[in-house]
């Protein structure tokens, strides 16, 4: 949840490592620090507070040295202070570290050092691995990292470098993602591309227990056990106008306004109309098992594990398989029953969500296929998945995650459809999803092109202690990711609630300072949902409805109504869901909260 920078080449380190601070900042921002080093020494500089922070310690500085490391922190162990802040060193400040994980054994590997007599200047699990590799060195840095992370128990993504071998860092990861860069006589460390995306599209991941020893021209990657390891570079398919704010004021409004582009990416190339059917290549290897699954778990966290509930919906009315969804954080403390009859669907916007990278690890060691639905190309769970799709979304930098989600629905009723299509749904069913698919993007726009509708509403709701929202089956996940939309940006106290639900404790709640957002376009569901609002305005709770163009009925029931387009059922969930995005949105723009890095988050939960 933190992020990693590292360069050695021939330009000046630091404006590289502020820059890609910068563009990590969304992964970790209580405190940030960076050292660079040289023949002559070492400069660290650590702040409190935003990469700004740091870039203002630095500015004007004379900083000549052509090697570094950088880190920006989310904190795990230690308050956010200048000595908890990275890159951690030794008494003689000969050898500095940067770290993402948790170090498990920390506490006892503390106490044997300091009876040893090593003093610690800090709170963090980290600074016992800069004083084991001061301990351990014995001929060069590399050796001395490996004994080092021998010892330790946990994940770990780090990069190391030494005063007295300045052109080198030295890294590693467990858990915790770690890619090199690879330049024109130049080389980079990252927990994340974004951070040397701007440098170079040419990159390696590193897996578990591997390290690697880097410098200005070369890199080796080996095992902890010292086997060399060859690997081939990747192509990164981002590029620099996705990643920047553009005309917008945050990268969330950006985000939810590229929602049209992102559905046609999901859609590109996987549509066969002709066939009422989808193609999506990365299954293929796998197919034949695919269609004998009788089985599916769907295994995620957060924003991804209210697509997966969807999805559930989704793949029950469009396929024979039962279908589960789990929280990945507890799925491998339950007592599962798991074979090669059963699919473990792995959904994460980064690929390295640790809670879900443990699931389909359990799931591997059970028998079950693992899938996986990912963003970031060659991410973790892409690459230990047997099987994917990847969303081809472009980069996502708001926190709060909105873009992402909607290619998930998009990419469910596409890996769905396929399955489908070989059970029980006909072809004429399956050509009617996609050519409503088809309008999707065109549909979005219609409500982006009247989001002040949504600005007018938070202007009058933005100062409200608490908000309901409620939907039925497909829209019930929906409320959740509403309700979670508003809590994580605008810090409104919200709860998401299956609309039946009301009457078994929520209702009690309601009153005229308690309002709701009710998810309530014409399905199955609907009759259901006009009482359950009833019951709302008969205790005087104000309501909003989400509901579909043409209902002149919902505005006799609710106080406001935004209309969204009529779609096909299964897609609701597509269009529904961006209205709820938009008055977070200006929900926490009119309280003014930190939009796109909300107090305590970080985009990329890479520790349990």
């Amino acid at each position: 949840m933190c992020g990693i920078i590292g360069y050695v080449g021939g330009k000046k380190a630091a404006p590289i490592l502020i820059n890609g601070l910068k563009r990590l900042e969304y992964r970790g921002y209580d405190s940030a620090g960076m050292v660079t080093i040289d023949k002559n020494g070492a400069n660290r500089f650590r702040v409190v507070g935003r990469v700004q922070n740091l870039d203002k310690a630095v500015s004007g500085l004379d900083l000549n040295m052509t090697c570094g490391i950088a880190h920006t922190r989310w904190a795990t162990h230690g308050k956010p202070t200048q000595l908890n802040a990275h890159p951690h060193s030794d008494s003689r400040e000969r050898f500095f570290v940067v770290h993402n994980g948790i170090i498990e054994n920390h506490s006892k590997l503390r106490a044997q050092l300091e009876s040893e007599g090593v003093v610690f200047t800090s709170e963090t699990d980290t600074e016992v691995l800069v004083h084991l590799i001061d301990k351990l060195h014995e001929t060069n840095l590399e050796s001395a990292v490996e004994k080092t992370l021998q010892l330790v128990e946990g994940t770990f993504g780090i990069a190391v470098v030494c005063a007295d071998e300045p052109s080198k860092i030295v890294c590693g990861r467990r858990g915790s993602p770690i890619v090199l860069g690879v330049g024109n006589q130049e080389m980079f460390v990252a927990s994340d591309v974004s951070a040397i995306v701007q440098y170079t599209d040419q990159v390696i991941y590193l897996e578990d227990n591997e390290m690697a020893i880097v410098t200005p021209n070369d890199y080796q990657i080996r095992t902890l056990d010292n086997k060399p390891i060859a690997r081939e570079t990747l192509q990164i398919d981002w590029n620099l106008e996705e990643e920047g704010m553009g005309t917008f004021p945050h990268y969330m409004l950006k985000e939810i306004f590229e929602q049209s582009t992102t559905v046609e990416n999901a859609m590109r190339g996987r549509v066969m109309l002709n066939e009422g059917s989808s193609m999506l290549g990365g299954l293929q290897s796998k197919i034949d098992q695919i269609k004998k699954l009788k089985k599916i778990v769907i295994v995620s966290c957060g924003t991804s594990y209210h697509a997966g509930m969807v999805g559930r919906c989704i793949f029950e009315q469009l396929t024979d398989i039962s279908v589960d969804v789990e929280l990945a954080s507890e799925f491998r403390y339950r007592k599962l029953r798991l074979d090669e009859t059963t699919g473990v669907l792995a959904i994460s916007q980064s690929g390295e969500t640790a809670d879900t990278l443990a699931a389909i690890r359990e799931a591997r060691r059970k028998g079950a296929l693992t899938i996986g639905l990912v963003n970031v190309v060659g991410s973790t769970i892409a690459r230990e998945t047997d099987v994917g799709v990847y969303c081809h979304a472009g980069p996502e930098i708001g926190v709060a995650s909105t873009k992402i989600f909607v290619s998930q629905l998009v990419i469910l009723n596409l890996m769905a459809l396929l399955i489908g299509r070989y059970q029980s749904i006909s072809l004429s069913e399956g050509v009617d999803l996609l050519r409503a698919m088809g309008e999707i993007p065109r549909q979005i726009q219609h409500i982006l092109s009247r989001a002040s509708v949504l600005e007018d509403l938070a202007r009058q709701y933005y100062k409200v202690s608490s908000f309901l929202f409620i939907g039925r089956q497909l829209h019930y996940p929906v409320a959740l990711e509403g309700a979670l939309k508003l809590k994580e940006i605008s810090y409104i106290h919200a709860e998401g609630y299956a609309a039946g639900e009301m009457k078994h404790g929520p209702i009690s709640l309601i009153d005229a300072q308690f309002p709701t957002m009710a998810v309530v376009t014409r399905d199955a569901t609907y009759e259901k949902m006009v009482s359950n609002i009833q019951e709302i305005r008969a205790r005087s709770g104000p309501v909003i409805a989400i509901a579909t163009e043409g209902d002149l009925h919902i505005a006799d029931v609710a106080d406001a109504v935004v209309y969204i387009p009529d779609t096909h059922e299964l897609l609701q969930p597509i269009l529904s869901v961006i209205p709820l995005q938009l008055f977070s949105y200006y929900c926490a723009l009119y309280r003014g909260c930190e939009i796109d890095k909300p107090r305590n988050l970080a985009k990329s939960v890479t520790v349990e």
